[in-house]
Parts: structure tokens; C-alpha cells; sequence
């Protein structure tokens, strides 16, 4: 039988990185990304559709995210499908497909690095003299 779970994608944040913490203390980091496609219709015009999907990064590279991205940041990601089952609260089976990204390749400029805009958004930045100490 042959397995292969590897994802590689390319898109920009539809929002800010949301880092929350696990009971054990490990950085979790929630990302969205949208991914545009381009293809030919059948009235030979050029189309253009957008594919949203759910990332979720993890340890180190979670907080790496949340302290560099910002919603519109262009990255790469490479990870694994992840297929998550839960119950809402009135009891109906839910679904939905994610990627667990392993690697999350910054494209762009880091937010923090902007000298106009000043650290990340919601005070997650450290100044340059904070870091090098």
C-alpha cells in the first residue's frame, strides 16, 4: 500500500497568526491562507478563483509566526494533510481538512523588520536591541 501525506502550498495570510498555548505549555499558532488559481474558461476569458485553507503550525515555528507574520504576509508552506472529527453542541458530526505545516517559508519582508509600521501588530514584536541581548 502506498501512503504519501506531504503539502506544499503557496498563499498569503487572510489574518493575523492566533498563537494560544497547550495545557503543557507548547506555542500552537492558527493560520489562514488564501490561494489563488488562475485558469482559462470555456468562453476562453481568463479566470480567477481563491481556495482558503486552514493551517496550524507548531513549537518554535508557531512562534516564529505570530511574532514575524501579519495578515497579507506571502509564505510557503510545507506540511500534511490533517483530518480533525468533532460534535458541535447539538450533537452533529463535524469535519474539516487542515494542514499541519512543518515548515512555514516567510516570503516577505518580517513584519518587525518595517521600520514604518514598528514591531508586529499587537505588540508580539521585539525591538532589534531586545533580541540581540
Amino acid at each position: 500500500m502506498v501512503r504519501m501525506n506531504k503539502v506544499l502550498i503557496a498563499g498569503n495570510l487572510t489574518r493575523d497568526p492566533v498563537i494560544r498555548k497547550t495545557s503543557k505549555g507548547m506555542a500552537v499558532a492558527d493560520l489562514g491562507l488564501a490561494v489563488k488559481d488562475g485558469y482559462q474558461g470555456r468562453n476562453g476569458n481568463s479566470e480567477e478563483s481563491t481556495c482558503f485553507v486552514d493551517l496550524v503550525a507548531w513549537d518554535k515555528q508557531a512562534e516564529h509566526c505570530g511574532k514575524y507574520l501579519v495578515k497579507g504576509s506571502p509564505v510557503i508552506v510545507e506540511g500534511r494533510l490533517l483530518f480533525e472529527q468533532w460534535k458541535d453542541k447539538d450533537g452533529n458530526a463535524r469535519s474539516k481538512l487542515k494542514v499541519n505545516a512543518d515548515r512555514v517559508h516567510f516570503l516577505g519582508k518580517p513584519a518587525e523588520a518595517d521600520a514604518e509600521s514598528g514591531p508586529a501588530r499587537g505588540g508580539r514584536g521585539r525591538d532589534r536591541d531586545e533580541e540581540e541581548r
